[in-house]
């Protein structure tokens, strides 16, 4: 079950965060900039207020993000072993288990961000072979404050030797059906991956 914290709250702070932002890349009048720089602070002290960051740090990384204001990209790859175990991460963060995974960097296509993300985190050269599905997370939803998109990825190895960073607690092949504590949506998605390699066939389209 997905976790909710206040999400009508962070809706109307996301949209203000966007306005504020649009505002302050775009607009040329002194007043008009002074009330959009207004706008970020009180988004950004209420931001504060439901997490352990300070509205100073919030700010500093609102201000990173000037422009029109999109979701963020997230990726995920999923990747099995001859016995049929999915490739698995321990995280750091939170201890829970999820996919290899990461952000989208600018310039970068999602394809490239998938196998890059497996090199840094596992030391493996996939391919992505095929896209599952797509999955939304709203603001609230698992306790964030943006909404991001998450595009999944079927992945073939190619080479390499499987090793953890320090993003990991354990990067380990796993059945998924002995894992209980999944990382947000990653249950979802492992799913998705198992009746991919079970059936052949690319799930019907997903958005969680």
């Amino acid at each position: 079950m997905k976790q909710s914290i206040q999400p009508n709250l962070l809706d109307l702070l996301d949209e203000i965060r966007a306005i504020a932002q649009l505002g302050i890349n775009y607009s040329k009048d002194p007043y008009d900039l002074s009330r959009y720089n207004r706008l970020l602070e009180i988004a950004a002290t209420e931001y504060a207020g439901l997490s352990a960051l300070s509205p100073d740090t919030i700010r500093q990384r609102f201000s990173k993000e000037l422009g029109y204001i999109t979701p963020k990209i997230g990726i995920q790859g999923a990747l099995f072993d001859a016995d049929g175990n999915i490739l698995l991460e321990q995280r750091v963060d939170d201890a829970l288990w999820g996919l290899p995974a990461g952000w989208a960097e600018v310039g970068e296509r999602p394809e490239t961000t998938v196998v890059r993300e497996f090199q840094e985190e596992t030391g493996l050269l996939v391919e992505p072979v095929a896209i599952l599905g797509f999955y939304t997370r709203l603001p609230g939803e698992y306790n964030q404050p943006h909404t991001s998109v998450h595009i999944l990825y079927a992945c073939n190895y190619l080479g390499g030797t499987l090793r953890s960073s320090h993003e990991s607690l354990q990067m380990v092949y796993r059945d998924p059906s002995t894992i209980d504590h999944w990382h947000k949506d990653h249950r979802q998605q492992v799913e998705a991956a198992v009746h991919f390699r079970t059936t052949g066939k690319i799930p019907s389209f997903v958005s969680v």
